[in-house]
Formats: C-alpha cells, sequence, structure tokens
C-alpha cells in the first residue's frame, strides 16, 4: 500500500479494505493531488484520514467487504470495523446488530460464535486455538462462545474453551480463562467475578 495512503487510511488489511477498489482509490489518487500540490504534515492529515474513514463511501465499500469475506457468517445490521486479524476469519459466527470495534484478532480455527447485539471494543483478542505444549506444531482447538448482548472490553483476551455469558461484560485488558456466568461482571488476569448486574433491569426481549 503506498506510504501516502497508509497515513491516511491507516494499516487496513487487504481483504477487508483494498486500495485498488474504484470508489476508494479515486479518493486516495485526489487527496494524493492535494498532497503533492500542498505538502503538509502527518498531523495535518489525520483529520482527513477520520474524515476519509466516515464517508458513506467508505463505509460502503469496508462492509462489502466484510460481507464477502464472512458471507452467510454475518447477520443482519452487524458491523465490523477495519482491520481485522486472524486466521479462518471467514468461518467464524456473527448474529444480528453485532458491533465489533478495530484490530479484532480472531483465531477461528477452533470456532468462533458471536450471538445478537453483543458489542466488542478494539484490541479484543478471541483465541479458539493454542499449540501443544508437548508438540508445538500441533494446534489444540476448542471454541470460543459469546452469547447475546455481551459486551467485551477494549484490549481482553478470550481464551480456547470459553463461553461468556448473556448480558455479561469483560473489562478491559481482562484475560479470559473460564467460562464467565450471564450477567457477571470480570475484570483482571484472570478474569474473576467482581460483581453481578441486576436481571430483572434487562427487558424480556434483549
Amino acid at each position: 500500500m503506498p506510504r501516502l495512503c497508509a497515513e491516511i487510511c491507516g494499516e487496513v488489511q487487504p481483504t477487508i479494505i483494498s486500495a485498488s477498489n474504484a470508489s476508494y482509490y479515486a479518493i486516495y489518487k485526489e487527496l494524493l493531488g492535494l498532497y503533492r500540490a500542498y505538502p503538509v504534515t502527518t498531523f495535518l492529515l489525520r483529520p482527513i484520514r477520520h474524515l476519509l474513514r466516515n464517508t458513506p463511501s467508505f463505509r460502503y465499500v469496508r462492509q462489502r467487504r466484510v460481507s464477502e469475506l464472512l458471507g452467510d457468517n454475518l447477520g443482519e445490521d452487524s458491523n465490523i470495523a477495519a482491520p481485522l486479524n486472524g486466521a479462518c476469519v471467514s468461518s467464524m459466527k456473527i448474529g444480528k446488530n453485532v458491533f465489533i470495534n478495530t484490530n479484532l484478532l480472531a483465531m477461528a480455527r477452533g470456532g468462533i460464535t458471536i450471538e445478537d447485539d453483543v458489542r466488542i471494543a478494539a484490541n479484543v483478542q478471541l483465541i479458539s486455538n493454542n499449540h501443544d505444549p508437548y508438540d508445538l506444531p500441533v494446534l489444540l482447538c476448542k471454541p470460543v462462545h459469546i452469547k447475546a448482548s455481551a459486551w467485551i472490553g477494549a484490549g481482553a483476551t478470550i481464551l480456547p474453551d470459553v463461553c461468556v455469558g448473556r448480558h455479561a461484560v469483560v473489562g478491559a485488558g481482562s484475560v479470559v480463562t473460564k467460562d464467565v456466568p450471564d450477567y457477571a461482571v470480570v475484570v483482571g488476569n484472570p478474569a474473576r467475578v467482581v460483581k453481578m448486574l441486576d436481571k430483572e433491569r434487562f427487558s424480556e426481549e434483549s
């Protein structure tokens, strides 16, 4: 990816957004012309990058690439912000009305299921495969399951064979090594339950 494009648009995985896409590349060429005519610093380009990422055409291209990658495994009204990294990403199953923020690492060889209305913050890691400590080339695969309306905080890591319960909250930076009960709030490394949310305050539909 050209250096200027990287400065304006950020380092984006090609499978999600490609600079070769006609509409995206047209925007890049227009900005490149402005850059050559009026050289500016990377600092001044940052507002342009932010505006570009939030234009309807950019969002449309991004979402189309995500839909091409996941196909029928992506639920209605769900959105993933680029970049998205990992292995076997196309095998993830994502429900309706899910939002996943930037820089998700999805190691999905063991299977990753994300139910409806889940919120996942930036820099989260979902890890469903691990190495056998006695034979490192061998992968041990166990699924990750995030139930409906759970919220995974920024920078959290969910390890193999973990189920995050319905309406559960995983605090930022937590490392989750075992199942999280419904309505539980967990924090820390390893994550532990620090409080339970009031089930009565949630509507039956959510």
